[in-house]
């Protein structure tokens, strides 16, 4: 069993930005792939951006050269920086895994993007 609890979301001017940080239980966390996703009312849940064990990283093309995910696989945390936000980055954030088959997730945090 994988535990995922996020943290760092908020109100945020347009322009602004802010770090999300997951972290995750289990011995093993630096073989997992880590990703994060987002969803809107109304919308499917969407990849915002994954890392791999190696460090390799995959961006959604709306974040590319906005968003940056990290990992610290001694503290058994992933990081999301988000810089330059805009009303549309809008959304609660979710931390995710697949362990084995079984997807896991966080249980969410809101990001506001608004003046």
């Amino acid at each position: 069993q994988v535990q995922l609890v996020e943290s760092g979301g908020g109100l945020v001017q347009p322009g602004g930005s802010l770090k999300l940080s997951c972290a995750a239980s289990g011995s093993i966390f630096r073989f997992y792939a880590m990703n994060w996703y987002r969803q809107t009312p109304g919308k499917q849940r969407e990849l915002v951006a994954g890392i791999i064990s190696g460090g390799s990283t995959n961006y959604a093309d709306s974040v590319k050269g906005r968003f940056t995910i990290s990992r610290d696989n001694a503290r058994n945390t992933v990081a999301l920086q988000m810089n330059s936000l805009k009303a549309e980055d809008t959304a609660v954030y979710y931390c995710n895994t697949r362990v084995s088959g079984v997807m896991y997730w966080g249980q969410g945090t809101q990001v506001t993007v608004s003046s």
